[in-house]
């Protein structure tokens, strides 16, 4: 399998044409490599020189992030960002990337995986952005503590979270949308949600939410979506046969 056809692969699991005109990321190849055969494909969240050195010293021939180098508009190859495009470059490796469409996706999207984790039951869509909902929704079968919530999405050592806990110390009902959607609280507030999940605090929703009485959980950026990038190297894994990897490099952000 080559870079073209691994891309055409991924469209075909990701919809990832359908995102074009909302999406301030480009979808898809960045940054091409020469043509030969791809058999390791790494992953990561970010697209950095860190990333890009531990997917060379693995031996990948292409690195696909969820935040690439490329974000609706032009930046000259200078600095910071010429030596990464230098180093994919010199090292051969491609750079694949994949924004909003793995947000949403409704398999291995990163709020899916969220709900998944936290159990949630009549999972929909939630969360418009640009006209199109990004985010899920959910209700637990049984009502939940506050502190019961972040073991089952982050495990009992995780401590890089923020809580506004202005609501229902028990919640039942729970909205997410990964990353930096802290504003997306405001619709969790109309649907009179328990509980929004995020990745970013904000200062501009705080009093907004306490005088609604809405608990807000931010996660971290990051942290909020390596659930999906996971899962996308897992499918491709198994559905392509190639060598894939996830490496993992926490920001605590």
């Amino acid at each position: 399998m080559d870079l073209r056809t691994l891309d055409r692969y991924f469209r075909s699991i990701l919809k990832i044409d359908e995102f074009e005109k909302y999406d301030t990321s480009y979808n898809g190849i960045q940054v091409d490599r020469s043509e030969g055969l791809v058999h390791k494909v790494a992953f990561a969240v970010d697209a950095c020189e860190e990333s890009f050195r531990l997917a060379s010293e693995w031996g990948a021939e292409v690195l696909c992030v969820h935040h690439g180098l490329f974000w609706g508009k032009e930046l000259p190859i200078v600095g910071v960002h010429r030596k990464r495009i230098h180093f994919l470059l010199e090292r051969d490796l491609g750079l694949y990337a994949v924004h909003l469409p793995l947000d949403a996706d409704p398999i291995i999207g990163n709020n899916v995986t969220l709900a998944e984790r936290l159990e949630l039951q009549d999972v929909s869509p939630f969360g418009v952005y640009r006209g199109v909902e990004i985010g899920v929704q959910g209700v637990f079968s049984h009502p939940m503590d506050l502190s019961t919530v972040t073991t089952k999405l982050f495990g009992p050592s995780f401590s890089d979270y923020r809580l506004l806990p202005f609501g229902k110390p028990i919640v039942q009902s729970v909205a997410i949308v990964s990353g930096g959607a802290a504003s997306e609280a405001l619709q969790a507030i109309d649907k009179g949600i328990d509980l929004f999940i995020t990745g970013e605090a904000s200062h501009s929703i705080y009093h907004a939410c306490m005088e609604a009485g809405i608990n807000v959980l931010f996660g971290g950026h990051y942290q909020t979506e390596t659930g999906g990038v996971i899962k996308w190297a897992e499918r491709t894994a198994r559905d392509t046969g190639l060598e894939t990897r996830f490496f993992d490099i926490p920001t605590g952000l």
